[in-house]
């Protein structure tokens, strides 16, 4: 953690006050990890930057402050289209919240403005170009504010992976208004990244807080590409059945298809992409977060802010870029605590179509170096023998446990390795042959025939069954030579050249022909891992047993049930997402206290005050009606404070393996 900085002292402001402040509105007991240590060094005035996983509770390091400091909390947020639900579920605590966008009439604009003025504003979320303009400004420099809260503050770094202009301008909130505290908040960050928003924003008196990065109950699984829409209905039927869930692919036509195919299959998904027009979108957001079991396939345009907190699984038919994207979107899952899967099906056309798209993309050179850095992680973590949490933790520079994590796919079942060096060289000496013999360069699919010793229409075309390398590689199966391929692309022995995706030699592919270094690969399955095999011995009864801790006990389902079946109803009266009302955990806590008065569910982690006079009396009645607790129903455990409750062009399809074009 760096220096104090700066810190006006709030005189009155004590830890109980905001202490007090957790367990009246939000209903916890205590704070979690490094949030009291967040909050009572912003309360104090202090500016500080934060670094805390999805689900790790970042809404409530600003949330407090701007409760207890005098002022509204001045909440930046890109996620307009969210800024409404994030507002309803302030307010169902009782937090009086408002926020102003584009989305707003003058009219609407206009009674915030005058709540503002008038001091009856908690919180008032402001996109980011809003503060360029003079007017909101000036409407800010005639309130009184709280703390200044930059939210997805990684949007300011061009190291980042969502990188908007806009974020650039909020430096001027610390020159403006220098006696408020400001408070940046981000999910993912490495340290290039982290440095980078603290110079952007011009905090260099702040304070650093960066939480573990670990997710425990998220369990991470990695699979090689053979049919991947059919792979993906296989591990939704198994392990997810009726689960809510998000499924993210690169192209707006494979989330079209993806969705159909899924819901042509059983499972009710929608697509949402920037090609939709905006009312498509914001109703099948809606939709996503008001009901239970909904899949969304979507581009990456999807889930940053989203709140529901019971996604079950996060999919990826495609490579993403980068480990902070894939870090941030697996993070949409399991916001609960209770287990979740993260899952992608990768192969070999995926590294291809990326080296190709960075290589032919815009942007400068340096631009392009950032981006292949990036996907050169991603890979790493895609072709680890090793733990992939422990890949993950290294990557944003925390200890990995060095027995692993027990909780993905290499540690369930460890992957076998083997020495791939004369595979290397037979891979590399065709690509040589092929231009130094022919001046010629092809894609995988020619090489992997060419060591075959297929006779295809295009090698009998280009005479390379006349290759002294031709039908070298009969040891190794299709599916195998595709995998040497892949990892050689993976290790930068390998390189991908020009729009058809054609291979040619590296610096560091000589050593390799010259036998000065060795080759370690991991073995490709002999078929494709499916859920069940990557989890042990059955995915689906593996998950449960794992859940077994969190889930009820058999005889307390029926309640669980009946009070799941009444916050719908509220829910759906009110015009809300159901964990508006109460989250999953906080029913199951309630199923288990069996609480049959209003003062004892009061007791209840995550019932605050509100809460508690809007559905205390409903929620007594739900458990009064079902005739009084069982007898072996076990005592309530407590809770820790958890989060508040609150587009890209077309691209190639990557349904299946092989799709590359033919190889050097």
């Amino acid at each position: 953690m760096g220096g104090m900085g700066g810190i006006i002292e709030m005189p009155g402001v004590t830890d109980s006050e905001a202490l007090a402040t957790l367990h009246r509105v939000f209903g916890y007991e205590a704070f979690r990890g490094e949030q009291e240590a967040v909050i009572e060094h912003v309360v104090a005035g202090g500016d500080a930057v934060v670094l805390m996983p999805t689900g790790g509770g970042k809404s409530l390091c600003y949330q407090i402050p701007a409760l207890v400091r005098p002022g509204t909390g001045i909440v930046v947020s890109p996620l307009i289209a969210l800024m409404q639900d994030q507002v309803d579920a302030l307010r169902a605590l009782g937090v009086r919240a408002g926020f102003m966008n584009s989305t707003q009439d003058f009219d609407e604009r206009r009674v915030v403005e005058a709540e503002f003025l008038a001091g009856e504003l908690d919180l008032l979320y402001l996109a980011p170009e809003r503060l360029r303009l003079d007017s909101t400004l000036d409407l800010l420099s005639r309130g009184k504010i709280a703390v200044f809260a930059i939210d997805e503050a990684h949007c300011v770094s061009q190291w980042g992976h969502d990188f908007r202009p806009d974020y650039l301008s909020l430096s001027l909130l610390g020159e403006r208004w220098p006696d408020v505290p400001r408070i940046a908040l981000t999910a993912t960050a490495t340290d290039a990244t982290h440095q980078e928003i603290t110079q952007r924003l011009h905090m260099p008196t702040a304070r650093h807080f960066v939480a573990s990065f670990d997710r425990p109950n998220i369990q991470y699984r990695i699979v090689p590409k053979a049919d991947p829409k059919k792979q993906l209905l296989t591990f939704l039927r198994e392990e997810h059945s009726g689960d809510a869930g998000i499924i993210y692919c690169l192209s707006r036509k494979s989330v079209e298809s993806t969705a159909e195919f899924l819901s042509r299959n059983g499972i009710e998904a929608v697509p949402y992409h920037a090609g939709l027009d905006a009312g498509t979108r914001a109703a099948h957001q809606s939709r996503f977060l008001r009901e239970e079991g909904l899949v969304v396939v979507a581009t990456i345009a999807f889930g940053m802010g989203i709140d529901k907190p019971d996604v079950r699984f996060v999919g990826h038919l495609d490579l993403p870029k980068s480990v902070e994207g894939y870090y941030q979107e697996t993070g949409r899952a399991g916001r609960d605590g209770l287990p979740s899967t993260a899952w992608m099906a990768y192969g070999l056309n995926d590294v291809i179509q990326q080296r190709k798209l960075i290589q032919l993309g815009e942007g400068d050179e340096a631009f392009r170096r950032r981006a292949a850095a990036h996907l050169d992680s991603m890979l790493a973590l895609c072709e680890t023998a090793q733990c992939r949490r422990g890949q993950l933790l290294a990557y944003f520079g925390q200890d990995p446990d060095p027995a692993g994590c027990g909780n993905c796919d290499t540690c369930l079942v460890p992957p076998e390795t083997w020495d791939g060096t004369v595979a290397a060289q037979k891979v590399l000496s065709t690509v040589v042959r092929l231009q130094r013999e022919r001046g010629q360069k092809f894609g995988a699919i020619q090489i992997v025939d060419i060591l075959l010793g297929k006779r295809t229409a295009k090698v009998i075309q280009f005479d390379h069954d006349q290759l002294s390398v031709f039908g070298i590689g009969e040891e190794l199966a299709e599916g195998e030579w595709r995998g040497v391929v892949r990892q050689l692309l993976a290790q930068g022995l390998l390189a991908v050249e020009g729009e058809y995706g054609t291979l040619v030699l590296t610096e560091a592919s000589g050593s390799v022909l010259r036998r000065e270094r060795e080759v370690p690969l991991r073995k490709e399955p002999k078929k494709p891992a499916t859920s069940r095999s990557a989890s042990g011995s059955s995915g689906k009864g593996e998950r449960k047993a794992k859940a077994a801790a969190t889930e009820l006990p058999e005889e307390l389902q029926p309640a669980f049930e009946a009070l799941r079946a009444w916050r719908a109803e509220q829910a759906r009266e009110q015009g809300v997402p159901a964990y508006v009302i109460f989250h999953d955990a906080t029913l199951r806590e309630i199923a288990t206290a069996w609480p049959t008065s209003v003062t004892q569910l009061g007791g209840i982690s995550g019932v605050g005050e509100k809460k508690l006079a809007t559905y205390g009396e409903g929620v007594v009645e739900v458990l009064a009606s079902l005739g009084g607790a069982p007898g072996s129903a076990p005592t309530s455990g407590s809770a820790s404070a958890v989060d508040g409750d609150p587009g890209a062009d077309d691209w190639p399809e990557m349904d299946a393996e092989p799709e590359p074009e033919d190889w050097i």
